[in-house]
């Protein structure tokens, strides 16, 4: 653990401090063995942000989950509250996070959604803090940044998903919720660069998921896993497989387009014991494989 006076060491230094040698890693794929059925699934530690990033870890690995999705700011443990996970953390905090990623088996994909400057400076921490929890992906709404990720994206081999919240009427110009403005936005953009496709605010903005998976075709990366008791803005989350945003459907189209992604599940209900709903989502899952 971090003591108090090495947090205010750390603190006066650039967060994530590391090698930054233009020769790019590979990015990394998910192993095997994080995957249920062949998909990699688990949780957007968010689902318990009720909680610390050590209890996240924990309750995924309690619920049958193989991955997990940091977000920023989430405390580090209960022991360290004052320790947030993100890419302005010291570099021990990820060092403590990794250990304790290996305690439960637990593989670490993705971090976001994460707000990225347009400055390659300022962007260049958040890829930094991607290199060294050895990520996938970050997951992004900052689409005016889209040349400073894509480029950064090419040079350290992490993948960059556009995430789409609801729509807001009154917020004509937030658009990632439309799934054909994020197609247009990565059209003719590196690989790299995609689509986080989260079902359950598709649903909540009146779209279909699996239409709209099958308008990003190629470029979904990630995906903040859904299903919602109805279609709409007053939807909230249910397990997989008794809602109105046909999961079993939307796993057909993600086989179907060959991808390799992770799957997080981001449960936003019943905050302070969704445990046992989350691992009626991974049951969902597995039963899916198995069928």
């Amino acid at each position: 653990m971090i003591g108090n006076a090495t947090w205010s060491r750390w603190s006066l230094v650039p967060a994530v401090v590391l090698t930054t040698c233009p020769a790019a890693m590979a990015q990394r794929a998910i192993p095997e063995e994080s995957k249920i059925g062949g998909f990699a699934i688990g949780c957007q530690a968010y689902t318990f942000n009720r909680f610390t990033a050590f209890e996240a870890i924990e309750k995924t690995a309690l619920a049958g989950g193989k991955v997990i999705e940091f977000y920023p700011g989430q405390s580090l443990s209960p022991e360290q509250p004052d320790l947030k996970v993100g890419h302005e953390a010291p570099a021990e905090v990820v060092a403590i996070l990794k250990s304790k990623l290996e305690e439960h088996g637990i593989e670490a994909v993705n971090y976001g959604v994460v707000g990225v400057p347009e400055d390659e400076q300022g962007a260049r921490k958040v890829f930094e803090f991607a290199r060294a929890m050895g990520l996938r992906a970050i997951t992004t709404e900052s689409v005016d940044a889209i040349d400073t990720l894509e480029k950064l994206a090419r040079e350290y081999d992490v993948a960059v998903a556009f995430h789409n919240h609801p729509r807001r009427p009154d917020d004509p110009d937030y658009k990632v919720w439309d799934p054909k403005f994020v197609a247009d936005l990565v059209e003719g953009r590196d690989p790299l660069i995609g689509a986080c496709a989260d079902t359950g605010h598709w649903a909540r903005s009146g779209l279909e998921p699996v239409e709209c998976l099958r308008i990003l075709e190629g470029r979904v990366i990630s995906a903040h896993l859904k299903d919602l008791d109805e279609m709409g803005p007053r939807g909230h989350d249910v397990p997989f497989g008794t809602g109105a945003c046909d999961i079993r459907a939307v796993l057909d189209e993600l086989e179907a387009q060959g991808f390799e992604g992770n799957l997080s599940i981001e449960y936003e209900h019943d905050w302070e014991n969704n445990v046992p709903a989350v691992g009626q989502c991974i049951g969902f899952v597995r039963g899916y494989a198995a069928d």
